[in-house]
């Protein structure tokens, strides 16, 4: 599993990146991350709001910060 994290490196982004492995750690995922900070790259993912969740070229939401747990039910199915 590829995710990606989409944003300019603000709290949120962090914030969004350290749930987001949470919730991989305790599904068990064997997931790679990556951070893309260009904004051509994270416009053509169609994010207008900072920070974005790509998980395998699939952007799974963008412009706010969930719980550990309601990113664990977005990547539960994917696993």
């Amino acid at each position: 599993m590829h995710i990606k994290i989409l944003g300019p490196g603000c709290t949120n982004c962090a914030n969004l990146e350290r749930v987001t492995r949470e919730a991989a750690a305790e599904l068990g995922l064997d997931a790679t991350f990556e951070k893309v900070t260009d904004y051509g790259a994270i416009a053509g993912y169609g994010v207008m709001r900072t920070p974005g969740l790509v998980v395998d070229e699939a952007l799974l939401m963008s412009g706010r910060v969930p719980t550990a747990s309601a990113v664990k039910e977005l990547l539960a199915p994917l696993a």
